[in-house]
């Protein structure tokens, strides 16, 4: 069944950071209200003189803006520019698609948010080097990267801690039986 969504049902909630230079009204998760299972979506509205999200992209999600009312000044790799009532910008999954918006007028800025679910996301942080693993909302610094083995050095004592007795494999990894 379609759902018509408009300025008469749709209720929108303050959404304020702890940095007061984020600040947005947003509706209540529309997707779930129709019960959608891969794609999410949100009116947003950008407050005068705020910032959306900080600066990211996503690495399993791919992004559209829909600019609906006002205007506001975008950020990417490519610069900064202007988007304005009726323009549509798709951000692609990877740095490229990094992007953040910025209310530069004395009116909020209506835009519809749409973007892709495939269960698991994470969105990256260049400016200030953390990860977010999404939708559990985990952040941790990309500063933090190890190497992928790095603590596995001990498997074998681990093994035979966990059975009670030591491997009947040989240290030259003979596996015959």
């Amino acid at each position: 069944m379609a759902t018509i969504f408009n300025e008469h049902n749709i209720l929108f909630k303050q959404k304020q950071s702890p940095v007061p230079e984020f600040a947005w009204h947003t509706s209540e998760k529309l997707a779930s209200v129709v019960g959608s299972k891969h794609l999410f979506f949100d009116i947003r509205s950008l407050d005068p003189g705020k910032y959306s999200y900080p600066y990211h992209f996503h690495r399993n999600a791919e992004e559209i803006f829909v600019i609906m009312e006002g205007k506001a000044l975008l950020r990417t790799p490519k610069g900064i520019e202007e988007l304005g009532t009726g323009d549509v910008v798709f951000f692609e999954t990877g740095p490229e698609g990094a992007h953040q918006l910025f209310n530069h007028t004395e009116a909020p800025c209506k835009y519809l948010d749409l973007r892709t679910n495939n269960g698991l996301d994470v969105a990256e942080y260049p400016d200030s080097g953390k990860i977010n693993i999404l939708p559990y909302e985990e952040l941790y610094q990309t500063d933090d990267k190890v190497d992928y083995y790095k603590g596995e050095d001990k498997t074998r004592e681990k093994w035979e801690k966990l059975s009670g007795s030591s491997s009947s494999y040989s240290d030259k990894g003979d596996n015959s039986q």
